[in-house]
């Protein structure tokens, strides 16, 4: 045998079990991603090969995908539970409760923003099968978000969700304003990338690593060693909070948000402030609170502490998206800026730091997939013929047309108030309480803020109320334009917001579970070269 012959034989003797193990590895982590990514393919497929009036049909793929998808997510739960956490993929990858509630979130978002597209894109002419494969690859992106435990793994899974998302916020090519939103939505989320990616490589250029197990024992040692580098540690973070705050639409960083919301095709908007959102929040926990959870607390070398950065930024975003608010004519833009005052609520359970504010966190957002998804589809009902249905004046007299669309719609709006007894009080409420349980003054008086605000929240989310029940119905105005899929996405939304609100033990048991895992997961130590940098003395590069 020759010397060539002999080596191609090495390399296929070493090579090939390392691949199929790695193949390996990847099923029993991802398998959920597999298959959501394997049905994506399929819309493709469907779409190329089917005829004009066979789009549907890679819709309706699309929907058995997310089926399956969901029962991998619960089974890997069920059966998996007691050896969770796992870590594989050099560390990169982790499969806990709550990388796999996200997970779940991704899916079902997916799953009803599907069902409610389909009566939507009929009634526009432009049901295409390339939709909903653009949804599925966004949701790969999504259940890839809060199972990262690398930077490198975080940021390519971020770009997979926001480049699909790019496209759908622009789906609509006749449509001027969903033009002009798709390209803000584009060139603003570019520059917060680059944002996010340059703190990345400042907190690399001191941990020598980009496993978030690393950053968080090397970055304390590096800054105690050298208090010179305190600074280009807090630069790099601080451009990781402004990346994340883009990501999450919280104010001063929300700009892309009105313009996003209001062009994008209905059932996109929807996705984006459920699906995107919940994605973003778990990135943001992932890197803040299991990479750089040792650097929350100012310490004496110098550093002030994110926590602090943070904390402003809930309050600067329950404030700001509350009054924006409360001058929007246009629901969709009005529910944007609601968004954002989301955005600020939910950002005081990282702000609390202990364990009720972590569940507050997890419960706040499944809750808000409810109400939000509720009252995106009620907009979309509203949408047929001449009648744009995105105004606040197309829900005049609704109770006397749909008195059942207009009760739940009307849930939807007490639940994003927060006012009991609905899913949005008990979210609140845990996120209020984990503030007050710290007793720290500041914290109280952030806690106290945030009532406030839900109290100015509440003016304008009974301004639907008040134009469903007072005002007088338009004259002619055609019915209500719905399908099987849309209504029971509404129905399904409405028991949800109240049953939880009445008996919301389930869902804060399961969101308990995943809280649990909000801190450094177990792993490998860090590596040689990052705990040398670390070390009393050591310089970064």
């Amino acid at each position: 045998m020759t010397v060539e012959g002999t080596g191609l034989a090495v390399f296929v003797s070493t090579a090939v079990p390392s691949a199929v193990d790695l193949l390996a590895e990847v099923r029993d982590l991802a398998m959920p991603e597999i298959i959501v990514s394997v049905f994506a393919c399929l819309a493709l497929l469907v779409a190329a090969g089917a005829g004009p009036r066979h789009q549907r049909l890679a819709g309706w793929a699309s929907l058995g995908g997310t089926a399956l998808g969901l029962v991998s997510v619960v089974s890997i739960w069920i059966a998996q539970g007691r050896t969770l956490p796992r870590i594989g993929l050099a560390g990169m990858y982790v499969v806990d409760e709550f990388a796999l509630l996200f997970k779940g979130i991704a899916v079902v978002a997916a799953a009803v923003t599907i069902a409610i597209s389909m009566r939507f894109l009929t009634e526009e002419r432009t049901e295409r099968g390339e939709y909903y494969a653009l949804v599925l690859f966004a949701t790969v992106g999504m259940m890839l978000v809060p199972s990262g435990a690398d930077l490198l793994s975080l940021f390519i899974a971020l770009e997979l969700m926001s480049l699909s998302v790019y496209v759908l916020v622009g789906y609509l090519r006749g449509d001027g304003r969903s033009n002009e939103a798709a390209m803000k939505y584009f060139l603003l989320g570019a520059f917060s990338s680059g944002v996010l990616l340059y703190g990345m490589s400042l907190v690399y250029g001191v941990a020598g690593s980009t496993r978030l197990v690393d950053l968080a024992v090397a970055l304390p040692q590096a800054i105690s060693a050298n208090g010179d580098l305190v600074l280009l540690v807090g630069v790099g973070v601080a451009l990781l909070v402004a990346g994340l705050a883009f990501k999450v639409a919280a104010a001063p960083f929300h700009v892309w948000a009105p313009d996003a919301y209001e062009g994008a095709p209905t059932p996109v908007t929807a996705f984006m402030s459920v699906g995107v959102k919940a994605a973003s929040f778990a990135l943001l926990v992932r890197i803040l609170v299991d990479g750089l959870g040792p650097l929350r607390a100012a310490v004496e070398s110098g550093w002030p502490g994110w926590d602090l950065s943070v904390g402003v930024l809930a309050a600067v975003a329950m404030t700001w998206g509350n009054l924006a608010a409360l001058t929007q004519k246009n629901a969709k833009r009005l529910l944007a800026y609601s968004a954002v005052a989301h955005s600020g609520y939910a950002l005081l359970g990282v702000v609390a730091g202990n364990r009720m504010g972590y569940t507050g966190l997890v419960l706040y957002i499944v809750v808000y997939v409810a109400m939000n998804f509720g009252a995106f589809a009620v907009l979309i009902a509203l949408r047929r013929g001449t009648i744009a249905g995105d105004g606040i004046e197309d829900f005049r007299g609704l109770a006397a047309r749909a008195p059942g669309m207009a009760a739940l719609m009307t849930v939807f709006m007490l639940g994003l108030g927060g006012i009991p007894p609905t899913a949005g009080f008990v979210g609140k409420f845990y996120l209020f309480a984990a503030l007050v349980e710290t007793g720290d003054r500041w914290l109280v008086a952030l806690a106290a803020l945030a009532l406030v605000n839900t109290a100015i929240s509440a003016y304008y989310y009974l301004l639907f109320v008040k134009a469903m029940y007072a005002d007088a119905d338009e004259a002619g105005a055609p019915a209500l334009a719905t399908s099987p899929g849309l209504l029971a996405v509404v129905v399904v939304s409405g028991v949800l917001t109240l049953a939880v609100g009445v008996y919301p033990q389930p869902v804060i048991a399961v969101s308990g579970a995943a809280a649990e895992r909000l801190e450094p997961a177990p792993g490998p130590k860090p590596t040689r070269n990052s705990a040398e940098r670390a070390a009393p003395g050591g310089r970064a590069r």
